[in-house]
């Protein structure tokens, strides 16, 4: 492989140093080592390329290919030296492209030498050979096709329930059935393009470069680049031209919720729990002057209040949505021993449950199919119930702080009053263990995806623990704690961030996998913050609660779409 420099005669030191009688082609020494090859009416520098060199060059020969600069590579690659890919390779392309099914088993006995092994060779074969026997059967030529399907097919496959899949589809009356039957969309170019790409898996890199292979490198280059960049929280990244490659990635802090952009104050006590719907359009804010306001998200995403929900004796400590957000469970305090059950739309009551005066149902949490839910509280209380509150199951002695059931609608995590998070699964009446603090654990939320939980623990801060793994995977350190009930919450895109409320009146905000000191902390309010809340749709929104009686919405001081380039 070489690295082919021309250099034009055009007059001056250069061009009498070229004129000549030199016969085209001719190499000759230029006193520094390289070869200098004469071809025309230009001078041709001839190096030897690196491995790394070739790689680029094939790279953006092939992106200027996909850009139908088909000139353009042909010169690159002559003036270099380089081969695109591997001539047989293209023949190979070409071939099934066309439908040349005889030069395409004829091309693939080429290539077989580089391939793994003959396990590839038999499976790319299987796959032409399908193609084939389809397109004969689609054609008409039922006994060509039969041909196909005992002499070729039958000795590579080995598969009996594939064989027999095949060999019902000659049965088939017409294309359309033949279609729909074989679930294949005809002969043709998609096709064939289809059968390609499943081939080129078997093609080492060197033989032929996977499909938009610098595109995919450049992506992954972004995410590594997003990864590692603390204040990264857009979701406007789908495609790689939203990116500037001529730079690094960078987001800056004033797109980041940092900012205060709306402060709620109809509440006339202190606010204990908010709770954005899991469509992000409604939030719900509980206090302890015993009402529930429903919050709508407008277009301008400024909040205005829908509806107010009353009477929540001793006032309002939990709130947790329906699955389909048509529903609000609301919590008392631990002085109070009913729930409620409340229509978010009508505002209608479904129903208060009150199963003793004993109880002190102060947290829940609904099963993913949304036809139960659980609740219990520190007196010892835990429950599974219906939508109508009644009780179905439930479990003694344990005091419980805070429930959450895992999507597989059978798992319920419950943290309670022995510094312990345990699995509980009613329908089979077993409890096992899952992690164990060294303090109180006053508060704890599980990620979207069940795979991690956060745990506000007392005198210490909040733990990320890995619920599959059950260990513990960084500790966040900041917030002022002592033995208030704190909630945090995960939040932004891919629920790269934490966030939490403190005693010390601010919100303090990390990223996920940086261990230590908050990337941000929120100032504004002027009592203790008890409660925080990512909006699941939008990323730059997040909310916060506090005993000051307000609610303030924070968002980023400048939108992102004001950007030019991310």
């Amino acid at each position: 492989m070489h690295d082919e420099v021309r250099v034009t005669q055009a007059g001056g030191e250069k061009e009498q140093a070229t004129n000549g009688d030199l016969p085209c082609g001719k190499l000759i020494a230029n006193g520094g080592g390289d070869e200098v090859a004469v071809e025309g009416s230009s001078v041709v520098l001839k190096r030897k390329l690196s491995r790394f060199d070739g790689e680029v060059i094939r790279l953006i020969g092939q992106h200027l290919q996909n850009m139908g600069l088909q000139k353009t590579v042909s010169a690159l690659m002559r003036e270099t030296g380089c081969k695109l890919e591997n001539p047989a390779a293209s023949t190979f392309r070409e071939n099934i492209l066309n439908g040349d099914w005889d030069k395409v088993e004829f091309v693939l006995k080429e290539l077989q030498p580089v391939l793994d092994d003959s396990n590839s060779y038999n499976q790319m074969k299987c796959l032409i050979l399908e193609q084939k026997y389809l397109e004969l059967l689609e054609d008409g030529r039922v006994i060509e096709a039969l041909h196909c399907l005992r002499v070729e097919i039958t000795p590579l496959q080995s598969n009996q329930a594939k064989l027999h899949e095949l060999s019902s589809l000659l049965m088939c009356s017409s294309s359309d059935e033949l279609h729909t039957k074989a679930k294949w969309e005809g002969k043709g170019n998609s096709t064939r393009q289809k059968l390609f790409t499943k081939l080129q898996d078997f093609l080492p890199a060197s033989v032929l470069l996977p499909p938009k292979r610098l595109e995919s490198l450049l992506g992954q280059a972004i995410e590594l680049q997003k990864s590692n960049c603390i204040y990264h929280n857009t979701s406007m990244d789908a495609k790689l031209t939203e990116f500037s490659l001529l730079s690094d990635h960078h987001c800056e802090s004033k797109y980041f919720p940092c900012e205060t952009r709306q402060v709620l104050s109809i509440h006339c006590d202190e606010v204990m729990f908010i709770r954005f719907s899991h469509d992000g359009r409604r939030l719900a804010s509980g206090s302890k002057d015993e009402t529930v306001i429903i919050w709508n998200i407008e277009a301008d995403e400024k909040l205005v209040k829908f509806r107010t929900l009353e009477r929540h004796t001793h006032g309002v400590s939990y709130l947790s949505w329906s699955p389909d957000d048509k529903h609000l469970i609301v919590c008392g305090t631990d002085d109070c021993a009913e729930l409620w059950i409340w229509h978010v739309e009508t505002g209608e009551l479904k129903c208060r449950m009150s199963h003793s005066p004993e109880d002190s149902l102060t947290c829940c949490a609904w099963y993913p199919d949304g036809k139960k839910f659980v609740t219990g509280g520190m007196r010892g209380q835990f429950y599974q119930c219906d939508l109508d509150g009644n009780v179905i199951e439930s479990w003694e002695g344990v005091r419980v702080i805070g429930v959450s059931v895992l999507d597989d609608n059978e798992t319920v995590l419950a943290a309670d009053t022995h510094m312990r998070v345990r699995t509980y699964n009613f329908e089979d009446n077993r409890d096992s263990g899952l992690i164990h603090e060294s303090h109180s654990i006053m508060s704890f939320n599980v990620s979207q995806n069940n795979r991690y939980m956060i745990l506000n623990v007392a005198l210490q801060g909040i733990n990320l623990w890995d619920i599959k793994d059950k260990a513990l995977v960084r500790k966040f350190r900041g917030v002022t704690q002592g033995y208030y009930m704190i909630h945090s919450c995960f939040g932004g895109v891919n629920e790269d961030f934490i966030a939490s409320g403190s005693e010390d009146n601010d919100v303090y905000i990390w990223h996920q996998r940086l261990e230590g000191r908050p990337i941000a902390t929120l100032k504004g309010h002027s009592r203790t913050v008890n409660c925080v809340h990512w909006n699941p749709k939008i990323p730059s929104m997040l909310a916060s609660a506090s005993d000051d009686g307000t609610i303030r919405i924070w968002g980023p001081s400048q939108r992102l779409e004001d950007r030019d380039v991310l």
